[in-house]
């Protein structure tokens, strides 16, 4: 009987990891099944190594997103086999700018903002992840996750910018302690040392850099017609675009970091990131190859479209469903999706089983279940996952008494103003509107419902009553005399 045990839950284990690397995934590359064989060895406690699975972000903006979030789930499954996540943040690369997906040359973006970001995600991830913090609430180090900057080895001595003037103190061999000028080499070379996550962060005596002559040594082994074959850039070049060195060497930048990682974790067996981060991932095999070390797998997980059903969830779009978004926002998003796009949504975004998105939405195929009834059961599911059971049976019912039955909600923003004051100038000045302009758009789209149903027509119109707007699909606000 034991044995017949024994075997139930290595079919158990294995019908999982089958899972884990199939759902959602647009793509995977292990050759000979090394990276599989390595998560069956794992769940079954007989690797005793650390699995190291890399994902990459470069924070060009402060939040994450659902998209985002189909990658970070997948990690969580991961965390749940026994393997360690880095979660590497491309500070440096931000400065770069990764092509993938882009017809135009994305703006440099300023260091302030980049560590803004920086902090936002890193406040963000244990929404889905296993994260370790301190008292203080700051990441740790821990046994499931860990996370590192790669500016910790592309940044050399002469990078580092001292604020102010003066001299600094340092402490010799001896214990012995003497200024020296802020702007010295000396000063500097201490404040790099003693400032790399690989020693402050990881508490490592050995801390690991790509200079120059080693990316150069990178690059000899690469040629032009590799690097221009990606679509993108031939699209960009038929296009008349101008495509910039520092793009073409972005993947081979990318590339470079599992290689530093393989040596700071003591390998990097997986990288993982969306369907059109494959090339860049695929570099990361290659330059691992370059270095004899054991190259990582490559998982190309599909890209969730965003609110228009069309392109990709992206921030730049404009179309995602942030994480920080309220119960009620996010099941209000989920809501506006189209009705073909639930499928998607089902299998990337919640923990639906694959017999229950069949019976689900073939419920919808058939006639016999209303597509508004399955989108609701899918914005429960997201907003239970990010937010919990109450706060999505909440958003429910608000959604319910707004949207059926259209009631507004109990909680709608109040503004006060003076009677005869232009509505545009109210909602500008009340940050509800960017700007006039903006507003005058909405008005002409109808965007703009007095009393939740009729739109309001006149851009020019005053407030001359106590009065309810319904601004887009969403947002509700009431104005009332001062």
């Amino acid at each position: 009987m034991q044995r017949m045990n024994g075997h139930k839950e290595e079919r158990d284990i294995s019908t999982t990891i089958n899972d884990v690397l199939t759902r959602g995934v647009g793509e995977l590359i292990d050759p000979k099944d090394s990276f599989k064989e390595k998560l069956l060895a794992k769940a079954q406690g007989t690797y005793s190594k650390d699995i190291i699975i890399k994902f990459g972000v470069d924070v060009t903006r402060p939040d994450i997103h659902l998209g985002h979030a189909v990658v970070l789930r997948k990690l969580r499954q991961f965390q749940d086999l026994g393997c360690k996540i880095v979660f590497l943040i491309g500070d440096f690369t931000t400065l770069i700018g990764d092509p993938t997906g882009k017809s135009k040359v994305r703006p440099e973006i300023d260091q302030k903002e980049i560590e803004k970001n920086v902090r936002t995600y890193l406040d963000q991830v244990d929404k889905v992840l296993l994260v370790n913090r301190d008292p203080n609430g700051d990441i740790i180090d821990g046994p499931r996750f860990t996370w590192m900057r790669n500016s910790d080895w592309f940044y050399g001595v002469t990078d580092i910018s001292v604020e102010g003037a003066g001299a600094i103190t340092i402490e010799n061999e001896r214990k012995e302690k003497f200024p020296v000028p802020s702007s010295s080499f000396l000063a500097k070379a201490v404040l790099y040392e003693n400032t790399r996550m690989q020693k402050s962060f990881l508490k490592h005596s050995t801390t690991y850099g790509v200079s120059f002559v080693n990316l150069l040594s990178i690059l000899r082994h690469i040629s032009f017609a590799q690097l221009i074959e990606r679509d993108m850039f031939q699209d960009r070049i038929k296009g008349g675009e101008p495509l910039f060195v520092h793009e073409m060497l972005y993947p081979i930048i990318q590339g470079a970091d599992s290689n530093v990682m393989a040596d700071i974790y003591g390998s990097c067996d997986l990288e993982i990131g969306g369907t059109d981060q494959v090339f860049n991932m695929l570099m990361g095999r290659r330059v691992m190859e370059i270095a004899q070390k054991e190259p990582q797998a490559v998982m190309g997980m599909k890209l969730l479209v965003g609110l228009d059903g069309k392109d990709k969830m992206s921030k730049s779009l404009d179309n995602y469903i942030s994480l920080l978004d309220s119960p009620e926002e996010m099941y209000g998003k989920v809501m506006s999706i189209p009705d073909q796009a639930m499928v998607e949504y089902f299998e990337l975004a919640t923990y639906t089983t694959k017999e229950e998105i069949e019976r689900l939405l073939g419920g919808v195929t058939s006639g016999a279940t209303n597509p508004r009834d399955a989108k609701m059961a899918l914005a429960r599911q997201i907003v239970e996952i990010y937010h919990g059971r109450k706060e999505a049976e909440t958003a429910e019912k608000q959604f319910i008494q707004t949207f059926q039955e259209k009631r507004v909600p109990e909680d709608v923003r109040v503004l006060r103003a003076k009677l005869g004051t232009p509505l545009s100038e109210i909602l500008v000045g009340g940050g509800i509107i960017p700007s006039k302009s903006e507003f005058r758009r909405l008005v002409d789209a109808r965007a703009i419902k007095v009393g939740g149903t009729d739109a309001l027509k006149d851009p020019y119109q005053k407030f001359s009553a106590t009065m309810t707007l319904k601004i887009g699909k969403h947002e509700f606000l009431r104005i009332e005399a001062l």
